[in-house]
């Protein structure tokens, strides 16, 4: 018998009041896989991740997580279920210290490799300011930060939200180089990015959304830059 997909996302359509925002939007990630999801602003990449993560609920189809539905669930259920977001724009606690905020990221208490230790081992330079305020940290330690405290939960699945956004080109490629060691725990990674270059890099597989719908899918290797600037700009 097949193993499930470790998340299977199932036709759905998610809304902002009256405004659809994603439609009959379908993908699947397998354990320890990376999936990129790119497009241009406003296409629904982020209110994909928000959906997943139980921040935003659809209005029809389903979400599977191990087999188990999750659609409609709770934020907090869906943490403890074994999903973590990092969000847009990092979205740390200004007034803790970085330490105090990936001590919040642990309040699951669900069992797994991540501890603070492993984080500092990950993230060096978080060690060595971990008694500051989150604010005086640079746009790239406050992702790092965020990315800390989401692996604190000890996730299966990591939800990255715009991981390289406003950051210098050899931040966002120093982030990008620890994924493999956080791939390398068995976790899975979506990643929302506008950088393509960046993102063909990191996935196996990639989704470009256009307009709220799924443009484009494949192998990051067997899609052309044609085919993909066809589907980003919907031309």
């Amino acid at each position: 018998m097949r193993e499930p997909a470790l998340l299977e996302i199932k036709a759905i359509d998610v809304f902002y009041g009256d405004f659809q925002a994603l439609f009959d939007v379908s993908l699947g990630i397998g354990t320890g896989q990376v999936i990129a999801v790119i497009g241009a602003n406003g296409a629904g990449k982020s209110t994909l991740l928000k959906t997943v993560a139980g921040l935003m609920h659809p209005r029809r189809g389903e979400i599977l997580f191990k087999g188990i539905p999750v659609t409609g669930a709770p934020a907090f259920a869906v943490v403890k279920h074994g999903i973590a977001l990092v969000p847009e724009g990092r979205r740390l606690f200004r007034s803790l210290t970085v330490e105090e905020n990936l001590l919040i990221g642990g309040q699951s208490r669900r069992p797994g490799p991540w501890s603070l230790a492993r984080i500092y081992e990950l993230f060096p330079g978080l060690a060595e300011r971990r008694h500051l305020p989150a604010p005086a940290l640079s746009g790239g330690q406050q992702q790092m930060a965020a990315i800390g405290r989401a692996l604190m939960a000890n996730p299966q699945l990591l939800l990255c939200d715009e991981i390289s956004l406003g950051l210098a080109p050899i931040v966002a490629r120093d982030i990008y180089a620890r994924l493999p060691q956080i791939v390398a725990e068995g976790l899975s990674l979506i990643i929302v990015e506008q950088d393509i270059a960046q993102a063909l890099r990191a996935a196996s597989q990639v989704y470009c959304l256009q307009e709220g719908r799924v443009a484009l899918k494949g192998p990051a290797r067997e899609l052309t830059r044609d085919a993909i600037s066809a589907a980003y700009f919907g031309v």
